[in-house]
């Protein structure tokens, strides 16, 4: 299988590099011959890091530790589940998974392309996804090879860091990778439309389902990624601004400012520029992500540590950036709208405002997460930038995108009129003002929270209002009832209505993050067995003290009662785990979710005689932020479902 892994790994490389000549030579000499051998090519490529990926994954399902990779990511204790996720556990094998996706996606668009070889677009959007994929096959050949042997064979491998042995090792990284990926595709498209001079909107509309998707799974990783740092890291949070969740959450804000324009180019034909500097921004701060994680330049409990390959990604994004600069230059006059936004005050500038704002956060979160990179270049010392720096800056420019986010339903087309203002905001601006009232009684007082909640409010309220107009106006021209109406009108305009999914899943997710933000309580306690700690509504009594070996650990674990209000409310078990090749322990969470808060307990310390050191932690309405980040997804996923139009079929004779 070393083998078999080796020479399919080699053979997808030169496949990589024949395909990209091919297609050169097709485009110089208008031969659709070579370039058709191109596009075929990228199947033989496909065929062969799927055969890499597989002998990779039957190395770690045998424990072949002559392979250096499998030897420094698995042991013969690790379930195999995570056997199988050690694949992407280090540098060459996500490598690996980002050539073995990315050649996938690369097919799939050769296979749908299959008889447009004769439009002019076609050949360049080939030549892009066989020109990166060159790029990553090379890494993976000459420099990260997976399949590298050690000169002697060890009895047992190093294992899997404790830290990846979760759930979340099996969807986080495969889910953030797809997103990562899945946006090459309307790079290669955008490129190609700009070396054609083919810069309509039908780019845009071929690789809408591509955007979607990709976003939707960049979404997906991200809030997985939240998720298993919430209950895995232990202290009590599920952002702390890691340079490395910073890499995947900058692409994502520019992705969602791409969304956004896409529509008006569609709708009215203008933000050309936007969109073709937001999609290329997108693919180049994918790459800058996967940079950051591999380049060791940065400390973070996610990265990989220095690999010696920081370099050659530097190369490829200058590369790409001064390419597209220089496309986006000589594309400028045919990229400029027809026609220019007609009021400062329409849906097309709510649109604007809301991209600039999400470059703003952008921007302050480039520069939060560069900042140690910059103050070592000018002083010599790496000044690092906390969580404080983020929470200022950014903190004011999301209640403003959320304000937007309200806003922009309320608002029409080209110009609004003083009367529908007047008509349109009455009733959220009614209903926030309300809310903001009843919290203030209710002892919301900080300024941040009580904004938040009110806006959130808002924007809810215009979001409900879309969908009972719609479902109204349905009933009336159908005579159909409101149960029927509005998911026939759900379905029928599922991209307008999915867009406003999306947007109630983030009001849901910002009322979560507020919430457990600003009303958190910690408190950390040393107990013997039959003490108790009150923190807030809740009493937690020691109860017991157990130790057991679970696989490939030793686990030792407390069982603690838990009494709400003087009321028995169930018991929570906080772990303490020694794995077997782990220098350090480490701590398993214990949670009580309802929808009204998360009892947070986890066991740092124990001492002498099962004396145990507790860390409480009270996170209200967190709950809220899950079930809006999977409305979120729901919403996406609507948007993305593609809209057939029925084909007329004449009845002439």
């Amino acid at each position: 299988m070393v083998t078999i892994g080796n020479i399919s790994q080699f053979a997808a490389f030169f496949l990589a590099m024949a395909a990209t000549v091919f297609i050169l030579i097709g485009v110089m000499r208008n031969d659709a011959r070579f370039i058709e051998s191109g596009r075929r090519s990228i199947y033989g490529l496909a065929l062969f890091t799927t055969t890499a990926s597989i002998a990779m994954t039957y190395l770690f399902a045998i424990d072949n530790f002559q392979v250096e990779y499998v030897a420094s990511y698995s042991d013969r204790a690790l379930p195999f589940y995570y056997k199988l996720t050690s694949f992407w556990a280090g540098q060459k094998g996500s490598l690996l998974l980002w050539a073995w996706l990315l050649s996938i996606f690369s097919s799939i668009v050769a296979f749908n392309t299959r008889n447009e070889l004769s439009s002019r677009t076609t050949p360049y959007i080939y030549l892009v996804l066989s020109g990166t994929l060159t790029f990553f096959l090379f890494l993976l050949s000459t420099l990260s090879n997976p399949f590298d042997l050690l000169n002697f064979i060890p009895s047992d491998g190093k294992g899997l860091n404790p830290m990846l042995q979760n759930p979340g090792m099996l969807f986080h990284p495969p889910t953030l990778f797809l997103g990562y990926i899945g946006f090459t595709i309307p790079f290669a498209y955008a490129i190609a439309a700009m070396v054609t001079g083919k810069l309509d909107a039908s780019w845009l509309r071929k690789t809408r389902i591509w955007t979607l998707i990709s976003w939707i799974f960049l979404t997906i990783g991200i809030i997985l990624g939240c998720q298993w740092a919430y209950v895995e890291l232990g202290w009590g949070g599920f952002w702390a601004w890691d340079p490395v969740e910073n890499a995947s959450f900058i692409p994502w804000l520019v992705a969602t400012a791409y969304l956004h324009t896409a529509i008006i180019q569609e709708k009215r034909n203008m933000m050309k520029v936007w969109n073709m500097v937001l999609i290329l921004l997108t693919f180049i701060l994918c790459i800058f992500g996967t940079y950051l994680v591999r380049s060791g330049i940065l400390q973070s409990v996610h990265d990989f540590g220095a690999t010696g390959l920081g370099g050659f990604f530097i190369f490829f994004l200058v590369t790409v950036f001064l390419g597209s600069l220089y496309l986006i230059f000589e594309s400028y006059r045919e990229l400029r709208s027809e026609s220019a936004i007609e009021s400062f005050i329409s849906r097309e500038s709510t649109f604007l405002y809301n991209n600039v704002i999400f470059l703003s956060i952008t921007f302050s979160t480039l520069l939060g997460t560069v900042f140690p990179l910059l103050s070592e270049a000018v002083t010599g010392k790496k000044i690092t930038v906390g969580q404080p720096f983020f929470n200022q800056v950014n903190t004011p420019l999301f209640l403003l995108l959320l304000l937007i986010t309200g806003i922009c339903p309320l608002i029409g087309w080209r110009k609004a009129s003083a009367d529908n203002l007047r008509k349109n905001f009455l009733v959220p601006f009614l209903s926030a003002s309300i809310g903001a009232m009843l919290l203030f009684i209710a002892g919301v007082r900080e300024f941040y929270p009580l904004t938040s909640f009110s806006l959130s409010i808002f924007v809810a309220v215009t979001i409900f209002n879309e969908f009972r107009v719609g479902t109204l106006a349905r009933k009336r021209l159908t005579g159909e009832s409101v149960l029927t109406a509005f998911p026939r009108l759900l379905w029928r305009m599922r991209s307008r209505y999915g867009g406003y999914i999306v947007h109630l899943g983030i009001v849901i997710l910002i009322v979560g993050i507020t919430g457990s933000s600003a009303y958190k309580l910690e408190k950390q306690a040393t107990l013997n067995k039959g003490e108790s700690m009150k923190i807030g509504a809740y009493e937690l009594r020691y109860d017991d003290f157990r130790g057991y070996r679970d696989r490939n650990r030793e686990v030792y674990t407390a069982d603690l009662a838990v009494l709400k209000d003087g009321s028995p409310a169930g018991t929570i078990s906080p772990e303490r785990r020694y794995y077997i090749n782990a220098e350090q322990p480490t701590t398993e969470v214990s949670l009580r979710m309802t929808l009204m808060e998360d009892l947070y307990v986890t066991m740092p310390g124990i001492g002498k005689n099962e004396v145990i050191t507790l860390k409480v932690t009270v996170n209200p309405l967190l709950v809220w932020m899950w079930i809006g980040a999977a409305i979120m997804v729901l919403g996406g996923i609507v948007a993305a479902i593609p809209v057939r139009r029925k084909k007329e079929v004449s009845n002439a004779a």
